[in-house]
This record gives structure tokens, sequence and C-alpha cells, in this order.
């Protein structure tokens, strides 16, 4: 079934395709899914392992979406516990220098993203809002150039605030991550519209979890019928979108996306129970029952609208998610306005023995600091002051005390005395005690 598979997969659409390409490139994504459900048995227990909370283990499935047929190009599942990004770097070698890769936050590592440019693809991604990047040159169209690890990059922070046809608004923020870093060519403006594009895939999980697996818990009970099943729900899926874009071009100037799964879904079902024109003699495809029945019922043109996003599980991580402000249905939006918004500069430079420090440093810093505000007039040297902490190193004590000194948020008034009160070190008698 893998093999039957890989006859099958890549992309599908021809280069004058509506909705598929970006100027010269064709739009792919990465993305995982991690809700499909298998049975709890010993052995798919000893290969996926039971989730902390209970109920079914479950697969992770990644896989690299042609965004503007939803066709898979390539796929791999295994145990949740393996990071997404070591699922796509095993699709890596699928990437061609024409594709403009889309991904959500979470890709935007380092090593993942040099090992993407390295194909010669470009990239167009959502980059996690701790990150913190240099400035190396602002753009004027409110984007600026940057470095994330080696690979030169161009970043864009928007505010974006969308107003639905019932009069609801709600702002969002978004930061993009590009190596698209021709600002005239490629605006800032433009590249946030074209993100939109990533939720594509999306919809490829919803037409193979829910339209065609019905949400269904998989069937079999060990690692390898499971892998069997899998494979042969991919080929499935990827035949029933050849035949949708087949049909879609041959009406020329017709969306793929216009094409309902669910009627592919039902047409080729009804031909498999009924046997109604499969040993016909047409030759083309796009003539054939499916096709006609795909292009007797086309959806309307896309059309920009929310979607509520809103979390029913009760065992989601995102059960907790609070209100954002979306509505509680889906609305058709009316109005969009894109506000590119000024880059936070990076914070100081960290030496690597401190990295660890980082989150203790800020708990440290508000008790050390509050030492010295609680009695103004006495002066702290720095041994007593990591006595009175007690799980701190002296070494540590004396370079933190020393970096918040140059910060002025404590006042150094001798080797290893410190104060909450600038006091000129002549002033101060040479042998005080604390």
């Amino acid at each position: 079934m893998r093999a039957l598979f890989e006859v099958v997969c890549g992309p599908l659409a021809q280069p004058v395709t509506p909705g598929v390409r970006f100027g010269r490139y064709r739009m792919v994504s990465f993305d995982g899914c991690s809700s499909l459900k298998v049975p709890d048995t010993g052995r798919n227990r000893a290969w996926l392992d039971r989730l902390a909370h209970g109920g079914y283990p479950q697969l992770e499935l990644m896989t690299l979406v042609e965004t503007g047929t939803r066709a898979v190009i390539g796929a791999v599942f295994g145990p949740t516990a393996t990071g997404e990004t070591d699922y796509a770097g095993r699709l890596l070698h699928l990437l061609r220098p024409d594709m403009l890769v889309l991904w959500d936050k979470g890709f935007d590592g380092n090593d993942f993203l040099a090992a993407v440019t390295d194909t010669g693809a470009q990239v167009l991604g959502r980059l996690r809002s701790n990150r913190r990047a240099p400035i190396l040159s602002r753009l004027a169209d409110g984007s600026y150039l940057s470095l994330i690890g080696t690979v030169n990059v161009r970043i864009i922070d928007a505010q974006i605030t969308v107003t639905c046809v019932d009069g609801t608004a709600f702002t969002g923020f978004y930061r993009l991550v590009t190596t698209l870093t021709d600002a005239r060519r490629y605006p800032a403006a433009v590249l946030v519209r074209l993100y939109h594009q990533r939720w594509e895939h999306e919809s490829a999980y919803y037409a193979l979890r829910h339209t065609l697996m019905h949400g269904r818990v998989l069937r079999s009970g060990d690692p390898a019928g499971l892998e069997q099943e899998m494979w042969a729900l991919l080929t499935l899926y990827q035949l029933l979108r050849t035949v949708m874009v087949d049909a879609a071009e041959s009406l020329p100037g017709t969306d793929p996306d216009r094409c309902s799964f669910t009627i592919a879904l039902q047409s080729a079902r009804d031909q498999v129970i009924q046997a109604a024109g499969v040993t016909g003699d047409d030759p083309n495809p796009a003539t054939g029952a499916i096709a006609r029945a795909l292009l007797a019922g086309l959806l309307p043109a896309r059309r920009l609208r929310v979607s509520t996003r809103k979390v029913k599980s009760p065992v989601s991580r995102y059960k907790e998610r609070l209100d954002d402000g979306r509505p509680n249905h889906s609305r058709t939006i009316t109005g969009l306005v894109i506000t590119f918004l000024q880059p936070t500069p990076m914070p100081p430079a960290v030496s690597r023995d401190e990295r660890p420090l980082v989150t203790a440093d800020r708990r440290r810093q508000q008790q050390v600091l509050a030492l010295p505000h609680q009695d103004p007039d006495r002066s702290w040297q720095a041994r007593d002051i990591a006595r009175h902490l007690g799980d701190v190193t002296l070494n540590t004590m004396y370079r933190q005390l020393s970096r918040w000194a140059n910060s002025q948020l404590i006042h150094k008034i001798g080797p290893g005395i410190y104060t909450a009160r600038s006091i000129s070190p002549p002033l101060l008698p040479a042998a005080q005690k604390p």
C-alpha cells in the first residue's frame, strides 16, 4: 500500500491552474495532525503509548501538501512523541527550488529553517512571539531584514483587524518570516494576505479525518495493520484529489477548491456499490461520472470568512484558551485592515553559562532588589545577599549584582558592596559592616 501511495502522490496542478502559484513558486505547506485515534491494544500502546489523560492512543501524521489543490506530496506518520520538525525533515527531499513553503508556528527552528533553504525552496511561515532576531535593515513596507541562524530572512510584524458581516470585529497579531527578501517584488501586505493559503492544509485534514473517515477510530490492533490502513486511506484521498483537479482543469479558469470532496467521495462510492459506468470506454477522466458530478455541483468562489476555531474536546490542550474575541459561529469578512508594527529590539546578549539562569534570574532579581529597599540606609555585601537567598553561589551573585548595578537597578558603593541609595564611595566608612 505504501508503494501504491508513492505512485499516486505528488503535486497535481498545471502551471496555469488558478490558485496554486505565487509568481513562479508553487505553494506547499508542512503541517501535522495528531488526532488520529487507534485501537487501545497492547501492541498499539507499545508503539504509540497511551495519552497521559487516558483515551485512545493517537497517531501523528505529517504531510507536505500542495495548498492550491490540497494534494498530498508526501507523508510520514508514527508516535506523537516524535517532534513535528523531525517528521517534516523526512520529507525535505520532496522540496524543489520552485516551491514556496508555508508553515505554522513551531517550524521556525534554526536547523529546520536552514535545512529547508538548502533545498532551494523559499519560506513563508509564522515566527514564534518569543523569538528575538536582530534588526539589520528596516524596509519601506514595514518589514525588516534579519538573520536566523545562518539564514538571511525578512520579518513582518503585523496587526490584523477583521470586521465581519454582522459588525463583529476583533484583532490578531502575526509575526511572519520569509526568505523572500525583496520588498519591492514581494510587498509585506501581499505576503500577509498570501499566508492565508496555509489554512488549505487544515481543509485537507478535515477531508481526510471527517469526510473520508467520519472521525472513526482506525481498525487494526497492531502497528503493521495500522500502517497498511493509513497508506490505503492516503492513497484513496490522493486519487479523489486527482479526479477533482482533472475535473477543474477541464473547465479553464476553474479553481480546484470549488470542487467538493464530499461529492467526489459519494460519486466514487456509488460507482463501487452500483458498478455504474465502471466499464465505460471514454478515455478522458475529466468526463467520467465523478468529474461530471463535480462540475455539476461546483461550489461558489471562495469568500473571505473567519473560522471560530473554538476547541470543544474536553481533553484538548487548547481547551483553556482564552476568548480571543472571535464570534461563536463562522462569519463572512467585510473588512480587513493590516497595520505593520515597529519591531522590538533584541534584549541584551546572555553569556552561555548564564542562559539556564535567565528564568531564575528574574525571580531572584525581585528577591534581591527587595532587600536593600527594606532598609535603604544599610549597605549589603554580596556574600550576605547570597547567604540570605541560600540557593545561589557567590560567583553567580557577584555577576548578577554587577549586571543589575550597570542597569541602575541597584547602587554599587564599593567592592562587592551595594545599597538602594546612591552614596559616593568616599562617604562610606572604610570598615562598615552590615
